[in-house]
């Protein structure tokens, strides 16, 4: 006689699959958790038929409390530019049939800021269609949209990703050694206070994104352009009485600078994750820089 699965079987089975999506829709882990022990939550409370597939009906009551999220989220005002918390990645698996984007890249610093400057609605289908490859008819069934509707949106966010895909998706394949050299070129020009090797290091258009959540010290617009990017940091390193520790990890698929200081005041972040894209020139064309308590954490812990 067949036993329909128990609760535990379906976490084993489905939880990660879940979590997975909770993250790439919401770029922040301890959202991802809650949003997949909420779904197991109404598991039991719902008790959906198991005698069938029960994954669609996960997929569909994730998706929608992931977009919950994401709509209070985007009603909130954040201070300064809000940047997700990424982390280790595995290597890339196969690719996914029917996939826009692998993995790894949609486990990026890059592609996440990218996506949350989408509406709710076209983050989900980005990311059930373009990411985990579901087709038309499973996403307007997980959206209770259309499947015309579905690829009318898919065609918009398409639209709107291909400025990530010109202009940063080519920088997640660049050596990491290069990206490496780059960064300790640029950050030490910076320690020595030498302006002009800083700003060689710079893209004319180099822009700055800082996330410091209110909590500390963080330019709360972009810094864009390669003087003024070299001056910020120049002057951000006048004002440290030590310098600071650096260990370099890979988070998000790409090194990752995390720096350790003694902050010379309480509005200064006594640890930041930095990341940088190259454009082909090899010059540094974007920079993330992640100061928040609450990300940091989530970003190096294991």
């Amino acid at each position: 006689m067949y036993e329909p699965p128990s609760t535990e079987a379906l976490y084993r089975d489905h939880g990660d699959y879940l979590w997975g999506l909770a993250f790439r829709m919401l770029g922040v882990r301890a959202d991802a958790d809650e949003v997949v022990q909420d779904t197991f939550v109404r598991l039991l409370r719902a008790d959906p038929d198991r005698q069938r597939d029960v994954r669609p009906w996960l997929v569909r009551v994730a998706t929608n409390l992931a977009r919950d999220r994401l709509r209070a989220r985007q009603r909130e005002r954040y201070v300064g530019p809000w940047l997700p918390a990424v982390m280790d990645v595995p290597a890339d698996p196969e690719p996914v049939p029917g996939a826009r984007y692998t993995s790894i890249e949609s486990l990026s610093m890059s592609f996440l800021w990218a996506a949350e400057q989408l509406d709710d609605v076209q983050r989900a289908v980005l990311v059930l269609r373009d990411v985990l490859g579901h087709s038309v008819r499973e996403v307007a069934q997980t959206l209770t949209l259309s499947e015309s509707n579905v690829k009318v949106i898919a065609h918009r966010v398409r639209a709107r990703m291909r400025e990530w895909e010109t202009s940063q998706r080519r920088s997640l394949s660049v050596p990491h050694e290069q990206i490496v050299q780059t960064m300790r070129r640029f950050f030490g020009a910076v320690a020595a206070g030498d302006r002009v090797a800083a700003e060689a290091a710079l893209a004319e258009d180099v822009r700055v994104l800082s996330d410091g959540a209110g909590e500390f010290f963080a330019a709360r617009k972009p810094v864009v352009g390669a003087r003024k990017v070299a001056g910020f940091y120049l002057k951000l390193a006048q004002g440290q009485p030590h310098p600071p520790s650096i260990e370099l990890r890979m988070l998000g698929g790409l090194p990752t600078l995390v720096l350790r200081r003694a902050p010379a005041d309480p509005q200064s972040a006594p640890v930041i994750c930095l990341q940088v894209l190259l454009n082909e020139a090899g010059k540094i064309s974007q920079v993330y820089a992640v100061l928040a308590t609450a990300k940091v954490r989530d970003m190096l812990s294991r």
